[in-house]
């Protein structure tokens, strides 16, 4: 937000100092002071201060390592010049802020379609740079699934970024990038945001055991192989409460949680360990992206048996001026009805209806419990039936066959390979305000 100047100062992104931590909670913050290294034997580190040289260490009784994660930059020609940028924290952001408001740096090229690549775009268009996103996969934003994140898609292309997909970087020059395509897009910076990795250097040099997945390997209360070195965040290996599997999860919620259950281990108290389902929001110029549990994709990956259903209702009561459709799709185990995961897209509160959908999931709720939720009503904040309930409610129709459906994945195949006939049975004012092409009413 700093890039499109919503914050001005880059100084306000630091949400806090050590003068605060000191005052408010008696603890001893040293910025600049890199830890090098880690003795397990004599529970020691080394540590160098990075402003006078000095070299010292450190004892212990309990070590806990929060490294985060390195962004990634892809082995290609021209990966290390001045003017290519990554993202991972404020004096990054302010780098890249000082150099895009360069005159002569008019074309952004941002590779990657994340989290992290979606912001970075929406705030230098906002800025009021030409911005190029490239990704190599065929959508961005993978934690949506190929028929919802075409909104997304159009959001972007309405807002004038060029987006390439299923193409990837090859070079970066002084002023372009080429893509495996052979393409080339003119940029005077470009922004890497194709992913992360653990930061597992000092965890690795310590022989502390690492995961399947690159993380480091810790218990339900956060400690690593050596029980006096806990680890959270980023850099650590988490487990998937809907795949029953290792996995990682880089983001703030859980950060946090880990945090705490750490600490309270250390004094003495235990906390349920109930994994991760990877709950997320992003916001997209004008559309708001969020998604909780498993993907289609990941459903299919783990074998599992599941179905799936499309809805698409009012975010608040339709006289309202400010109500705009909410798409969400729903994924649910068959014949369980439990709930997998879910993902929504619209202006209005999506997040609200996946934080809904998210407890449900850590609950273990099923599509019964989905559609009997007592919601908030008010014309101008919901529905009376909730575009949740009513999710719940199509849902329980697949699973108990009393239709079938033919999903929006299925269409295109229909009318271009099949040529079908599409019959929209809808009111005739409800047509005119959007339908398929070639649909008869």
């Amino acid at each position: 937000f700093h890039l499109s100047g919503i914050i001005p100062d880059s100084d306000s992104l630091i949400l806090s100092t050590p003068e605060i931590f000191a005052a408010r909670y008696n603890i001893e913050v040293r910025v600049r002071n890199e830890v090098l290294s880690i003795d397990r034997v004599a529970k020691t580190i080394a540590v160098t201060n990075l402003d006078t040289g000095e070299n010292y260490q450190e004892g212990y009784d309990f070590l806990v390592l929060s490294p985060g994660a390195v962004p990634l930059k892809p082995s290609i020609p021209g990966a290390d010049a001045p003017h290519v940028f990554t993202v991972r924290d404020v004096v990054d952001i302010d780098r890249l802020k000082k150099h895009v408001d360069l005159p002569h740096v008019t074309d952004v090229v941002v590779v990657g379609g994340g989290y992290i690549g979606l912001e970075v775009t929406e705030n230098l268009v906002l800025a009021g740079k030409n911005v190029t996103m490239v990704e190599m996969r065929d959508r961005v934003m993978m934690r949506l699934d190929s028929d919802i994140v075409q909104l997304l898609h159009r959001e972007l292309h309405d807002r004038g970024v060029q987006l390439v997909l299923n193409d990837a970087l090859t070079k970066v020059g002084p002023d372009s990038v080429t893509v495996a395509s052979g393409a080339s897009y003119p940029a005077q910076a470009v922004v890497m945001a194709i992913g992360v990795r653990p930061e597992t250097t000092l965890a690795v040099d310590a022989g502390l055991q690492i995961g399947t997945t690159g993380g480091i390997v810790v218990d339900g209360h956060y400690r690593t192989s050596d029980s006096s070195i806990y680890a959270v965040g980023d850099a650590i290996e988490v487990f998937n409460q809907l795949t029953h599997k290792p996995s990682r999860l880089a983001m703030a919620g859980p950060a946090q949680r880990q945090a705490r259950a750490a600490a309270d281990h250390i004094f003495g108290m235990s906390q349920r360990q109930t994994g991760v389902i990877g709950s997320a929001v992003v916001r997209v110029f004008e559309q708001t992206a969020a998604s909780t549990g498993l993907t289609e994709d990941e459903c299919r990956a783990e074998n599992m048996s599941f179905d799936k259903v499309y809805v698409i209702g009012e975010d608040m009561v339709s006289l309202m001026p400010e109500s705009a459709a909410m798409h969400l799709k729903l994924l649910f185990e068959v014949p369980t009805g439990r709930i997998l995961g879910a993902q929504a897209v619209g202006p209005g509160n999506v997040d609200k209806r996946m934080d809904v959908i998210a407890t449900l999931i850590m609950l273990g709720g099923t599509l019964e419990d989905m559609r009997d939720l007592e919601l908030c009503y008010s014309p101008m904040y919901s529905t009376a039936k909730d575009v949740v309930n009513n999710a719940a409610l199509v849902a329980l129709n697949i699973l108990n066959r009393v239709y079938s459906q033919v999903t929006i994945g299925d269409v295109r195949r229909l009318i271009v390979e099949d040529d079908a006939t599409i019959v929209d049975v809808r009111e005739e004012q409800e047509f005119a305000a959007g339908h398929i092409k070639g649909a008869l009413n």
